[in-house]
């Protein structure tokens, strides 16, 4: 399971975050698109050593070496306007690079990703909690019945709760990332174990 942080600022959010990541937090995104480098690299700077490697970064990439990240998300918009892309941002070796990300909207967009994506969010699969008036404009559920890229993992985004995770895997996707289902409660920790343990129920029952 992933979690992705708000944009904005969260009280008490490294707090938090270190929380999730001692609860077993697999993946933790770090999306502050407002963020110079500065404030970036004050943030990253509060996560504890034994974290870092559990981070993806969103933005200021250059950072990484610094700060012991190996894992890169690369927005659509970067995707779709670096010509050489994704070989400008190909893996050079797994001991520096350990996975890159991506983001897609449409079942046909992510089909035409290059292999060299470990996973790939497809958005929005419902009502977004944190975006106002950001909804599916087609029923995700059916698009992904004509998925033919099999090599990236497609990780479902877009107001996922605890109530529609486990509808979300058994309708194809591999993966759920939350956002405004944890920012956006008064318990982020209960509720994330809360989906965990959703996740975790669906994945025993496929074994």
């Amino acid at each position: 399971m992933i979690v992705i942080t708000n944009r904005f600022f969260i009280e008490d959010e490294i707090d938090i975050l270190h929380s999730l990541l001692e609860e077993g937090l697999s993946l933790f995104h770090i999306r502050k698109p407002d963020f110079s480098e500065l404030e970036m690299a004050q943030f990253l700077d509060q996560i504890k050593l034994e974290f870092r490697n559990k981070l993806i970064l969103h933005n200021h990439h250059h950072l990484a070496e610094d700060f012991g990240i190996s894992r890169f998300h690369f927005s659509e918009k970067e995707r779709k306007q670096s010509s050489g892309f994704p070989a400008r941002f190909s893996k050079p070796s797994r001991n520096k690079c350990e996975s890159i990300s991506t983001s897609t909207h449409s079942i046909e967009d992510f089909n035409s990703l290059e292999n060299k994506f470990d996973y790939a969010f497809l958005s929005p699969v419902f009502k977004s909690i944190s975006k106002e008036n950001y909804h599916p404009k087609i029923d995700l559920f059916d698009a992904i019945k004509s998925r033919t890229n099999s090599k990236t993992k497609v990780v479902a985004l877009g107001g996922i709760n605890a109530e529609n995770i486990q509808k979300t895997l058994e309708n194809g996707f591999d993966e759920v990332a939350l956002l405004g289902s944890i920012w956006n409660h008064e318990n982020p920790l209960k509720q994330f174990k809360l989906c965990q343990k959703i996740v975790h129920s669906y994945s025993q029952s496929q074994v």
